[in-house]
């Protein structure tokens, strides 16, 4: 069994972390990956603290495992969800689409593991110096909002840039996504696409089915104009947005373009008004599966593979 710093950190059984999915991963799909043996995080997304509070109530009346919750720092709420974390003891704080410095203290006094994730080497540096636990490189692959470097590049310069463990995140669905991960330097890794197709995800039957049956150019970013691209799948609402940016509207009516857009793909499965968030990998994901199954079946695949990487050096 593939045994890393991360998962001696965290208590966890398996190197391996659900990704925080705005309006996607709930308290019942973190706690299944917990009980999997992974790290189960809840999103927080543009959610007030109210929603994360129950969501954590959720994830604790099902499993006594540790649990993340994944804080997106541009949200309106960033600060009420950063206490709400406290209050409820949650084990784990991952952040993305900002820097959470101000929040940090605060976060380590209470004794939460702050595992930030970081697009580039100086925000990486600057999370080493501020007392983060572990750092989470996060290639442009990947699902949601999304940076320049891909991951093959991103996870080795943050290894070289940091005394930290590293998690990968982007383009990894399965053992030789992690095994490779584990050559690039990191000691753990973050799945997200890989885990819409878990049973106990709760989003539209739709979009499940698009996931399952993607091919390996379904995805496209969009939002770059605005400064925080998306990666989604190549749907009416993300051509049309894309024409829309690169059309000349104004930045306020772009941003309005894009409100309640994920939330009618999770909910309703909207095909022409919903945001289909995922990752570039989501062609290698095939079928629907319990989530503790997902995350054995990526680890038990991974060893062979490392195994296997001495044959190549003579």
């Amino acid at each position: 069994m593939i045994k890393t710093a991360i998962s001696e950190m965290l208590g966890i059984q398996y190197p391996v972390l659900q990704g925080g999915m705005a309006w996607i991963a709930d308290g019942k799909l973190a706690a299944a990956v917990s009980d999997g043996g992974g790290l189960g995080i809840i999103a927080a997304g543009n959610a007030p603290g109210d929603y994360v509070r129950n969501q954590i109530q959720i994830a604790r009346r099902i499993t006594n495992q540790a649990i993340g919750v994944n804080i997106m720092l541009l949200s309106p709420f960033a600060k009420e969800v950063a206490k709400v974390v406290i209050e409820e003891k949650v084990e784990v704080v991952t952040t993305g689409a900002g820097n959470p410095s101000k929040y940090m203290k605060d976060w380590l006094a209470a004794g939460i593991k702050v595992i930030p994730v970081v697009a580039s080497v100086a925000m990486a540096k600057l999370m080493t110096r501020l007392g983060a636990s572990a750092l989470i490189a996060e290639g442009g692959e990947s699902g949601g909002h999304v940076g320049e470097l891909t991951t093959m590049v991103l996870v080795p310069q943050i290894c070289d840039a940091t005394t930290l463990p590293v998690i990968a995140a982007g383009g990894i669905a399965d053992g030789r996504g992690v095994a490779a991960a584990f050559m690039l330097g990191a000691q753990g890794v973050q799945m997200g696409t890989r885990f819409l197709s878990a049973r106990e995800c709760t989003i539209h039957p739709t979009y499940k089915e698009k996931i399952i049956k993607a091919t390996d150019l379904c995805t496209m970013v969009t939002g770059k104009r605005l400064g925080h691209p998306v990666r989604s799948l190549r749907t009416q609402f993300a051509r049309e947005y894309s024409k829309a940016e690169y059309g000349g509207m104004p930045d306020e009516e772009l941003e309005a373009l894009a409100v309640g857009a994920l939330r009618l793909a999770v909910l309703e499965g909207d095909d022409k008004k919903g945001c289909f968030l995922s990752g570039q990998i989501a062609s290698m994901v095939k079928k629907e599966q319990p989530a503790a199954e997902i995350v054995k079946e990526v680890m038990e695949e991974a060893e062979p593979v490392l195994r296997g990487a001495s044959q190549w050096v003579k």
